[in-house]
């Protein structure tokens, strides 16, 4: 069994108008001295309206649930003993007048020195899993048969149309703020592992970004883990839609694995139909078409069905056919959480939104 592990990002706000609160140092050390999380579990981000959470290493989606179950409930009840709320959204529904003062390290105060106006703006909140590999090669191989897939998994998380309390038109505003970033969006192809340490050294070496953890492409290989890292997809408003995303994107590692070791051919996509399909997702989440891995357009719910008979294998061998099946044809349904916050600002406006984002960290 291959293992897997998620991250979630949350806003920290205020209840009652949604404008982010500066309150990750006192959230941290409120859900550190509890019982329900470890120090280590929950971290401060670039902003310190901005708190994330990772779980352990896990072996079973059920194991991802009950850790992320855990984890959203000791950081949502430590904000609540000071104050605040967290807020499962991909982007500030308001931002406020205040801007949110960065977390005060070298690396995060250096950022706000070279990009003041981006780390600004910087109030979003993705979702990562990692999932294993065997070895740097394999993960490079993984990369190249899973980038044309990663615009399908953006659309399916979309969670951010909101910024300014004004509707942004985009499903997930998230991935268009994250754009703007010197190092971001797909993947490229590489050919090889030597090549991709290559060009993570060019990068660094041009001055353009300071280290290897500001290659911010939509999936990596971790420096700090054996695995490789999804990071195209907006936090989730339900933990049971993150513990689907655990489970399709190990699927699609384990596919990947799979199809390299049997020396299966390999389509290269062109990288700006990639790029245009990642921006095409991001504008219309399952509303609509989606470009297939080829680059092709075709109805979301075709898209959805290809990508679950891909991975239906490895679905099987993990045991999470059923499970993962399940909660994808409900998104079909139900539609992204995306549609759910437009839904409720239509219906009650600012204050049911707010309440959306926050009560759903709680209670799912």
């Amino acid at each position: 069994m291959i293992t897997v592990g998620v991250e979630e990002e949350y806003l920290l706000v205020d209840p009652t108008t949604g404008v982010p609160s500066p309150m990750v140092e006192e959230v941290r050390r409120t859900a550190g001295l509890g019982p329900f999380a470890e120090r280590g579990e929950v971290q401060d981000e670039l902003l310190q309206a901005q708190i994330e959470v990772a779980t352990p290493v896990c072996w079973s989606l059920d194991e991802v649930g009950g850790h992320l179950l855990r984890l959203r409930h000791a950081v949502a009840a430590a904000a609540e003993a000071n104050g605040c709320r967290i807020a499962a959204t991909g982007a500030a529904p308001v931002r406020g007048e205040l801007r949110v003062p960065v977390t005060p390290t070298p690396r995060y105060l250096k950022m706000e020195g070279e990009a003041r106006q981006l780390v600004d703006e910087q109030l979003i909140c993705g979702m990562h899993v990692h999932v294993e590999v065997p070895d740097p090669q394999m993960g490079v191989a993984v990369l190249n048969r899973i980038r044309g897939w990663l615009p399908t998994l953006l659309a399916m998380s979309a969670n951010s149309p909101l910024w300014d309390g004004r509707d942004t038109g985009f499903a997930s505003w998230r991935t268009i703020v994250f754009g703007r970033w010197p190092v971001s969006g797909p993947p490229p192809y590489f050919d090889g592992v030597a090549d991709y340490e290559r060009r993570l050294d060019a990068l660094v070496a041009s001055g353009a970004i300071a280290d290897r953890g500001q290659v911010y492409w939509q999936a990596r290989l971790s420096d700090r883990y054996p695995t490789v890292e999804v990071r195209c997809l907006d936090v989730q408003l339900r933990a049971d839609d993150a513990v689907m995303f655990a489970g399709v994107v190990r699927g699609l590692v384990a596919t990947a694995i799979a199809e390299e070791k049997s020396q299966a051919p390999l389509t290269v996509v062109a990288p700006e139909l990639v790029q245009a399909g990642t921006w095409h997702a991001a504008r219309y989440g399952l509303n609509g078409t989606l470009m297939d891995p080829l680059g092709v357009p075709h109805s979301s719910g075709d898209v959805l069905s290809a990508l679950l008979r891909h991975i239906t294998p490895a679905l099987k061998e993990a045991g999470d056919l059923r499970e993962v099946s399940a909660l994808v044809h409900r998104l079909l349904r139900g539609g992204t959480p995306a549609d759910r916050q437009r839904r409720a600002l239509a219906d009650g406006g600012l204050p049911e939104l707010i309440g959306l984002v926050t009560g759903a960290a709680m209670t799912e």
